[in-house]
């Protein structure tokens, strides 16, 4: 049975840090594809990032592109998200999510399983 566990929301002001951290059971991370989405209330899911399992290569949205930094370590089979330059607009529940395979994917009903969200508030 495969398990993702997200942590390391928080509130923060605009212009300041988190890191979120994703820890895997049941699912290797050298097989699979992991992703950072997130959901603002009224909004539909939106792509963060992801990383290869083999390589690591990464791709991330264009709205992130610059300030968050995916990685992974699969010795702890946990996967990060670094947050810098954080705005208002960053605001939502981030979801982390995995797919079998090594091909990166930003459509969320492509991805076989998801955590259960953690809660990024930024404030003005």
């Amino acid at each position: 049975q495969v398990q993702l566990v997200e942590s390391g929301g928080g509130l923060v002001q605009a212009g300041g840090s988190l890191r979120l951290a994703c820890a895997a059971s049941g699912l290797t991370l050298s097989n699979s594809v992991m992703g950072w989405f997130r959901q603002a209330p009224g909004k539909e899911r939106e792509f963060v990032a992801a990383i290869r399992g083999s390589g690591g290569s990464t791709y991330y949205g264009d709205s992130v592109k610059g300030r968050f930094t995916i990685s992974r370590d699969n010795a702890k089979n946990t996967v990060y998200l670094q947050m810098n330059s954080l705005k208002p607009e960053d605001t939502a529940v981030y979801y982390c999510a995995g797919r079998l395979g090594n091909t990166i994917v930003v459509v969320s009903i492509l991805y076989d399983y998801w955590g259960q969200g953690t809660q990024v508030t930024v404030s003005s």
